[in-house]
């Protein structure tokens, strides 16, 4: 029971290290890095504070240096599936009767961990096991999570304080309780901030977890699992299993007590879920909450007004940061004839001053995509390009997988803006540019409208303020995050609340409250201190 209104620190945005020669932290994370490459880790599943080994194990190897064996993961089944489910609730009835700063204070002092020392931990991993260069490591394992993990503290201290209005002679207040069974988290390989978020959002909520991080994620996982235990994470509130997907969801979907899933991840894999759920409808005892952040296809749109440098430094940045394995990456581009010659020039300049290799170069911008099946989509794109009459590469379009999986940022134009690499996510360094004419602008914004069933992210490139406004309100529905003369990507907690709608997701804007609503199911109590004592109402008596 709480004696007090309790006081948290207001989060502020983790900054971002520099990592320059000779700087500690770039010294230090060399050192993380030969340190992890120089063990064979073993890595068990993590349900009801048990580690779980199984007699199958799958290999952890970095995708630009396939040849390496980090460590391998221990493969679950449905057995498994079913402890972590029978290990989250165990844990429900206390976790959810711990004083509210006590679980608090579990997500803090995780995040000053990972501020700390385990932040090179946290980039190493995602580095080796994801093949993020450092920059991109330092944005997404330390900063992004550092900060969902302080601010949901903060949101959901917030969203406690609303409370609603009370006559006299009464009291009504609000009590926002956890979900009624258990949640599930299904988390993607592209963001190990996400992989963190969306298990511990719902688990600080009150709710238990189950947790299924896709393979290509393990690595960096299981070290946020085991910051979480070092936290004071009570055994059985986050249960981590390395299964099979439909294993998964059939266990899951199945029982009466599935409350709600979190996902991250394709928009088909979410529609069968949702499918799936309606079917089971009947089994649950509450309305489970499905929550979905899904594909892109994402665009910018640039006005004839717009400068030919933030035009090509957008898109070199937007579609090509992280191998363009980003859900808000920069996938489609629409640029006005006036400024075609100056933009593609630019942007073939600066493909061939990219360097690309492995990401213990720190010096390297572009690394590999994250696996062979991934490899192998992305190469189908660009060799049907190669063959077809209706566009041309102008930049880019060779790959190499003999060491690593690597495919070198491409640049496709289309002369058929309904070109399939126009309209379909490709999830890879591949980016589709059309040549609109300069007096179009008004029916090109119609055309990006209309063109994909995704509406995650988008960006605006003028400097023509009209031409802003009007973008800004025929393409009101096209992106759930539209960026005004900026890149589509690298949304901040606390600043630009993440989601997209369409076939992008359901939008319940990651790294804000509307988020967490969803994780709470509000009940209204209202007290009469001194109730009525007869039925009669004074309109009954008599004249």
């Amino acid at each position: 029971m709480n004696n007090g209104h309790y006081s948290l620190p207001m989060p502020v945005n983790e900054p971002v290290l520099s990592y320059v020669p000779g700087s500690p932290e770039r010294n230090r994370l060399k050192e993380v890095i030969q340190e992890l490459k120089s063990t064979v880790l073993d890595v068990p599943m993590y349900i009801g504070g048990k580690e779980v080994r199984t007699s199958k194990k799958m290999d952890i190897r970095p995708p630009h240096e396939h040849g390496h064996l980090l460590g391998q993961f221990h493969c679950g089944d449905a057995k498994h599936v079913k402890m972590a489910i029978e290990a989250a609730l165990a844990a429900k009835s206390g976790w959810e009767s711990m004083p509210w700063e006590s679980r608090a204070a579990i997500f803090l002092k995780a995040a000053d961990l990972i501020a700390g020392r385990y932040r090179p931990y946290m980039n190493a991993t995602t580095m080796l096991g994801q093949s993020k260069n450092v920059f991109q490591a330092e944005i997404d394992a330390a900063c992004e999570l550092i900060d969902f993990l302080r601010f949901n503290v903060h949101f959901l201290s917030e969203i406690y304080k609303q409370q609603p209005i009370s006559a006299p002679g009464m009291h009504n207040r609000l009590e926002y309780r956890p979900l009624e069974g258990f949640v599930l988290a299904v988390t993607p390989f592209n963001f190990t901030a996400i992989g963190g978020n969306l298990p511990a959002s719902a688990a600080l909520c009150g709710n238990t977890v189950v947790w299924k991080c896709a393979n290509t994620q393990v690595y960096s996982a299981q070290m946020f699992m085991r910051i979480m235990k070092e936290a004071g994470l009570p055994d059985g509130v986050i249960n981590l299993v390395y299964v099979d997907g439909p294993v998964l969801g059939n266990i899951c979907f199945s029982h009466p007590q599935f409350a709600g899933v979190h996902f991250t991840g394709s928009t088909g894999v979410f529609n069968q879920m949702w499918k799936t759920i309606g079917e089971n409808i009947n089994k649950y005892r509450s309305y489970p909450r499905i929550v979905g952040e899904t594909g892109g296809k994402d665009f910018v749109m640039v006005h004839p007004s717009a400068d030919p440098d933030v035009v090509a430094t957008a898109l070199l940045r937007g579609a090509f940061e992280f191998q363009g394995q980003k859900c808000s990456a920069a996938s489609r581009a629409y640029i006005p004839s006036n400024l075609a010659s100056a933009v593609k020039k630019k942007m073939i300049a600066g493909i061939k001053s990219f360097k690309m290799g492995s990401v213990e170069d720190f010096s390297n911008f572009i690394t590999a995509v994250i696996d062979e099946k991934s490899f192998t989509k992305i190469k189908s794109y660009i060799d049907a390009a190669k063959r077809s009459s209706k566009v041309k590469i102008i930049a880019g379009g060779n790959t190499d997988k003999s060491k690593g999986y690597f495919i070198e940022p491409t640049v496709i134009e289309a002369m058929d803006p309904k070109y399939v690499t126009m309209c379909e996510e490709i999830f890879g360094p591949v980016l589709t540019i059309y040549v609109y004419a300069d007096k179009k602008f008004s029916e090109t914004l119609e055309m990006v409208d209309q063109t994909s069933p995704y509406a995650l992210t988008g960006s605006i490139l003028s400097q023509d303020r009209t031409a802003i406004d009007e973008a800004t309100k025929k393409l009101k529905h096209s992106a759930g995050n539209f960026y005004i003369n900026d890149k589509p990507t690298g949304a901040v907690v606390g600043q630009q609340p993440f989601g997209g709608g369409r076939a992008s997701g359901t939008n319940d804007k990651a790294g804000f409250q509307i988020n967490l609503y969803r994780w709470l199911s509000v009940r209204t109590v209202k007290e009469t201190f001194d109730p009525p004592k007869d039925y009669r109402y004074p309109f009954l008596q008599p004249e």
